[in-house]
């Protein structure tokens, strides 16, 4: 006997991509952020609107990429759109393969087509998720409604205030903060971190990110110098060549949990960090590996190897991937001179509150990027 359901009219809406459009977005910064081996000047991101013969729209912005931002906007445009037209979004897998001859070309910066399908990818999710309307991070496993947050800080500059910007972070409501290090001695830097250490008190998380800087005999040292302090994981301690085994080194000669992933830009990449036993907190950046389709892939693997999950920057997205699964950690952003953007562009972002961020109930991704604030500084795409 028939249950009288009309598959046709009760199932989805018609998700055919019709069209993908971009908008570039280029913020100066007030001051500039020095890393232990880098520096950062502007805060810039891509907007890419997908849109269907429903109506319904899929919006994501992604990344941070000053100088590539230009080439990542005509990847999309020239490559990513023309292979996905006709697609129905819902086929999330086929089109992510339909995006991955963009990350072929052996003559280009393999980032750049990452990230231009990161965009894609984010943007397939949350038409999904509107024609659901169901948030992604319930679609993708719902396991909590708020994450604990941390921000990034410690940057090396003159007149840095330790103690006043720790005081600070704690009293703004977060659990803990990412604390740079790497561009000094690890005596030096140790010293930085006792002070956030003596400020904070041993309730708040820190974490601390050399961004590559030492070699590992360094990172052994900091790691050993700073038993006392209670660090939550040390990021990136070593050097980019041969990273794999002196990470493992670090780790099993060290005392803080090690940290990585974010410079990997496949699955593979990750797999292989966990196979080495390199690290015990996996920070893989979806936007800058191809969009939370491949993120989920590497959560997967991490949950076989008992790693946790953390996610690099990119709060906009990965505050629904690490509340969808058990082994997700700490969602970060930084601070609004840092990041304009997150705390501009998303004008219904949550605020920290007791060391945690609620997440969105809204369907897809949920946020509502402001349109003012867009317009103000957009930047001219590259066929203008």
């Amino acid at each position: 006997m028939s249950s009288g359901v009309r598959w046709a009219q009760a199932g989805p809406r018609d998700l055919t991509i019709e069209r993908i459009e971009t908008t570039l977005v280029r913020i100066p910064l007030e001051r500039t952020y020095l890393g232990s081996h880098y520096k950062m000047t502007h805060r810039s991101t891509v907007i890419a609107r997908l849109y269907t013969a429903s109506g319904l729209v899929g919006e994501a912005y992604v990344a941070d990429e000053d100088e590539n931002l230009l080439a990542i906007e005509r990847v999309i445009r020239q490559e990513l759109t023309p292979a996905v037209l006709g697609e129905n979004a819902f086929s999330v897998e086929r089109i992510w393969e339909l995006t991955r001859p963009a990350t072929w070309d052996i003559l280009r910066d393999r980032r750049i087509g990452l990230v231009a399908c990161a965009a894609v990818d984010d943007a397939v999710w949350d038409v999904i998720g509107k024609a659901l309307n169901m948030p992604l991070w319930k679609l993708w496993g719902g396991y909590r409604t708020q994450v604990p947050v941390i921000t990034i800080g410690g940057y090396y500059d003159a007149d840095a205030d330790i103690a006043r910007e720790v005081s600070g972070l704690v009293e703004a409501g977060f659990a803990g903060m990412k604390f740079k290090v790497g561009g000094l001695s690890p005596r030096e830097d140790i010293e930085r971190v006792r002070e956030a250490r003596r400020v904070a008190g041993d309730d708040f998380a820190i974490a601390v990110d050399a961004n590559q800087g030492y070699t590992p005999l360094e990172a052994i040292e900091f790691s050993k110098r700073a038993s006392d302090l209670g660090l939550m994981w040390f990021e990136e301690p070593c050097r980019w060549h041969n990273d794999h085994r002196a990470m493992r080194d670090v780790r099993l000669a060290g005392s803080i949990p090690v940290c990585a992933g974010q410079t990997e830009m496949h699955a593979s990449g990750c797999r292989d960090l966990m196979e080495t036993g390199s690290i015990d907190y996996c920070n893989f950046d979806s936007s800058w590996s191809g969009g939370a389709t491949e993120w989920r892939r590497v959560a997967a693997i991490a949950a076989a190897y008992d790693v946790k999950m953390s996610h690099h920057e990119e709060p906009q997205v990965s505050l629904h991937l690490l509340a969808s699964i058990p082994h997700g950690t700490y969602v970060e952003f930084f601070s609004p001179q840092r990041d304009p953007m997150w705390h501009n562009l998303v004008a219904n972002r949550p605020h920290p509150k007791n060391g945690f961020l609620q997440v969105p109930d809204g369907p897809g991704l949920g946020w509502e990027l402001d349109a003012d604030y867009i317009a103000r500084y957009r930047i001219a795409s590259f066929d203008e």
